[in-house]
């Protein structure tokens, strides 16, 4: 968990974490696009339709850097809580080629959630989204929000299904792993990628995809979910 370029703040209390199942992890992941509709899954503007009103669920609003202006609402449906803020790159987790101390000046080894194998997940290789821990502000956890929920990241037309998969500062929200911003087209460079605006994050509550690293799975889920989503509006 990270904040490019700043101090990090205190991650907080940890959300629960998926059950472990055998299985290995995945490769790195293709960049997604959107599948046209009669492939059966939905598009970008199918889903940003749905997140046109905001009800708000968090008390307050977050910040999207370490001393920037509070901004940030969350807030749902019955079916999927979200948001609208950057994406800065978290580069978290077990170290690799393109993450790692080298790489990225405030690398933690650590995730907040785990692999079937014990293992921390691996930002380059699997899409996830990081979430902030509970508090006043909001609970993920009482809104169906937890470690291997499934999520559709949203930036410039681009849909990339990915998992929660670790925890933030306490005020800070709009990050995501180094395979996500791939799959979306964003500069993907712990230092300097990132996108300033722009990037809708969209979990579908009370799902889960375990083994927590089976991306093909969550991209199955994602558009099966997704689905449903657009299908209510």
């Amino acid at each position: 968990m990270r904040v490019p370029s700043l101090t990090l703040a205190a991650a907080g209390a940890v959300l629960i974490a998926p059950t472990a199942l055998p299985g290995p992890a995945t490769a790195v992941p293709p960049r997604e696009r959107p599948v046209a509709r009669d492939d059966g899954a939905v598009t970008a503007a199918d889903l940003l339709a749905r997140t046109g009103t905001c009800t708000r669920l968090s008390r307050g609003r977050y910040r999207t850097d370490a001393g920037s202006p509070a901004t940030v609402p969350v807030c749902g449906t019955r079916d999927a809580v979200f948001w609208k803020a950057d994406l800065d790159i978290d580069c978290d987790g077990r170290p690799s080629a393109r993450c790692n101390r080298r790489t990225d000046p405030v690398f933690a080894a650590t995730t907040a959630f785990q692999q079937s194998d014990g293992r921390h997940l691996s930002a380059e290789n699997l899409p996830y989204i990081v979430v902030p821990p509970p508090s006043r502000r909001w609970n993920p956890r009482a809104h169906g929000v937890r470690g291997g929920s499934v999520a559709a990241v949203l930036y410039r037309g681009r849909v990339q299904y990915a998992v929660v998969g670790d925890t933030g500062p306490r005020d800070v929200i709009g990050e995501a792993s180094y395979a996500t911003a791939r799959g979306l087209g964003i500069p993907a460079d712990p230092r300097e990628g990132g996108a300033s605006s722009g990037v809708t994050y969209i979990v579908f509550r009370n799902s889960r995809i375990s083994p927590i690293e089976d991306h093909a799975a969550a991209v199955a889920e994602g558009r099966r979910l997704a689905r449903l989503f657009v299908a209510k509006h």
